[in-house]
């Protein structure tokens, strides 16, 4: 299969969907199958320590990139992502959980074919939103004038939140990565920071 094909399979396998649940189609980047860690294993209690790590250094990354504070892994968080995505996973679809299901929390959500991925692609894909991210007041926020095509990265960066807590769930065909911030980002009327 030459490159253009893969390119097209692998932007086809997965998608994401923003924190208010639009689903936004995403492309493939450097992180493609065959680079980096795989989703392979099922972490049935709590996210392997090192996997945590690497995903909370991602989302601080980006935000101490813009001077912003460094989110704390909330375990409690991670518990509940886990819950959520074992749902998505056998319902084979992604679909937010209701706001009081979820405490309020704010929810960022990707799904791609099992085994087939690096475990950070869909975190990468959701901080590659930048790239249409406009500085203003939410909903406000995007160069394409979907604020949805942003809402991924904003709910990252968002000054506000203070904690985290993502899991990977691996079942009937599907990686499904949740992620759980506190407090939540997105707030109409507000600037992300």
């Amino acid at each position: 299969m030459d490159g253009s094909k893969i390119l097209i399979a692998a932007s086809a396998a997965f998608a994401a969907l923003c924190a208010t649940g639009t689903t936004v189609a995403a492309s493939a980047s450097n992180n493609a199958p065959g680079n980096g860690h795989r989703m392979g294993a099922t972490y049935d209690n709590r996210m392997d320590d090192r996997l945590a790590s690497r995903m909370l250094d991602a989302h601080n990354h980006e935000r101490q990139r813009l001077g912003l504070p460094k989110l704390k892994w909330n375990r409690a968080l991670e518990r509940e992502a886990q819950q959520w995505g074992r749902e998505l996973a056998s319902r084979g679809r992604l679909e937010h959980a209701d706001r009081r299901t979820r405490n309020s929390t704010g929810e960022n959500l990707w799904m791609g074919s099992q085994g087939q991925w690096d475990v950070l692609v869909g975190l990468d894909l959701m901080i590659d939103e930048k790239k249409h991210y406009r500085h203003g007041n939410f909903p406000e926020i995007s160069s394409t004038g979907k604020w949805a095509d942003v809402a991924h990265y904003t709910q990252i960066v968002w000054r506000n939140t203070q904690e985290v807590g993502c899991s990977v769930v691996n079942d009937r065909g599907w990686d499904v990565l949740v992620c759980r911030y506190w407090p939540a980002g997105n707030v109409w009327g507000q600037k992300a920071y």
